[in-house]
């Protein structure tokens, strides 16, 4: 994780200088090792910005080459934009102080902990949004609320994220990537061919494969998911038929979602990370990274930490994504 640093007027005298250079190397390090265990990464698509905000957006496919004979004209094909969403980025912000008698006093194991427990909360806060976002999708909402803000979650296309009926832009039926089947690795299977037969805005045939499979922490669910994934002989009859399923899939348990999702409940999301991360199908800008600066409060001596930084995130093409386990939505076919 990049973290910026500045030092404000008087901190270069005895006492403050000698704490500036352990507390930054606590920052440091508690920023790297919580950015590696992040799972962020593997379900948005990560970005930078130097724009107030960002129009995503996706373009539908061409038409295709025709026949046309011996000297025939060259047919016309274009391609147009489809659905845009306006991604804004919004300031986030944090801050602590160590007091002057602290480090007078050289209190080692204050002085690690305040700024070890700055850089969790900062990165807990961002895994938590990134939950929040995504557990309410899972439960059909339009919005998530976050610290009393509200977000908006709504792919592209204008409806929730799983949703029955995704409309097209120019061609095509409805098309469904909410189902309400319990994980089983025949669902699985089923789920998986309905994404490998999702469609762009122009009715096209896309190259969704799904790779990746996300649930939260549910003892059951884990135990039904790599018992359909983690051996290479069918888990439902006598062993001896070939387990396709086998040796194909990345899972994801995130114990972050369950806060956001239905208590009860048992969703599993199925995605396509390379699709996702080349048509943005939930995206998460950094517009500001982390930027630390420490000064002293003139009334208090104390040694002011202060963090600031500007991101947001949301949904853009919902074919990165299928759920199941989703009370409201259809069966698979």
């Amino acid at each position: 994780m990049k973290i910026v640093f500045s030092e404000g007027s008087g901190l270069n005298d005895s006492v403050y200088g000698k704490c500036q250079a352990p507390i930054r190397m606590f920052l440091e390090q508690r920023g790297e090792q919580f950015e590696q265990q992040s799972v962020l990464k593997d379900l948005f698509l990560m970005g930078t910005s130097d724009n107030y905000g960002d129009m995503l957006t996706t373009m539908t496919a061409m038409s295709g080459f025709e026949p046309v004979g011996e000297n025939g004209a060259y047919p016309a094909d274009g391609m147009q934009e489809g659905y845009r969403k306006l991604l804004v980025y919004d300031t986030w912000k944090d801050s602590f102080a160590i007091s002057a008698e602290m480090i007078e006093d050289s209190k080692l194991m204050d002085l690690k902990k305040q700024p070890a427990a700055f850089l969790t909360g900062y990165n807990r806060t961002r895994e938590m949004f990134g939950a929040a976002l995504l557990g309410n999708a899972i439960r059909g909402n339009a919005t998530a609320q976050y610290h009393g803000k509200s977000f908006d979650i709504n792919a592209a296309d204008g409806v929730t994220l799983f949703h029955t009926a995704h409309p097209p832009k120019v061609a095509g039926d409805n098309q469904c990537n909410s189902f309400k089947d319990e994980f089983s690795v025949d669902a699985l299977g089923k789920l998986e061919s309905a994404m490998h037969l999702f469609r762009g805005d122009n009715d096209e045939i896309l190259d969704v494969a799904p790779d990746t499979i996300v649930i939260p922490e549910n003892a059951d669910l884990k135990k039904a998911v790599f018992a359909a994934i983690g051996a290479d002989k069918d888990p439902v009859t006598a062993n001896n038929a070939f387990n396709y399923q086998y040796g194909r899939w990345t899972v994801i348990v995130w114990s972050y979602l369950n806060q956001f999702i239905t208590a009860g409940t048992k969703p599993w999301l199925l995605l396509d990370s390379k699709y996702n991360k080349t048509y943005g199908g939930a995206v998460w800008n950094d517009r500001i990274q982390l930027a630390v600066r420490s000064t002293i409060d003139e009334n208090t001596d104390a040694n002011v930490w202060r963090g600031r930084s500007r991101f947001n995130a949301t949904f853009n093409d919902w074919r990165a994504f299928a759920a199941g386990g989703i009370a409201s939505g259809n069966e698979l076919p």
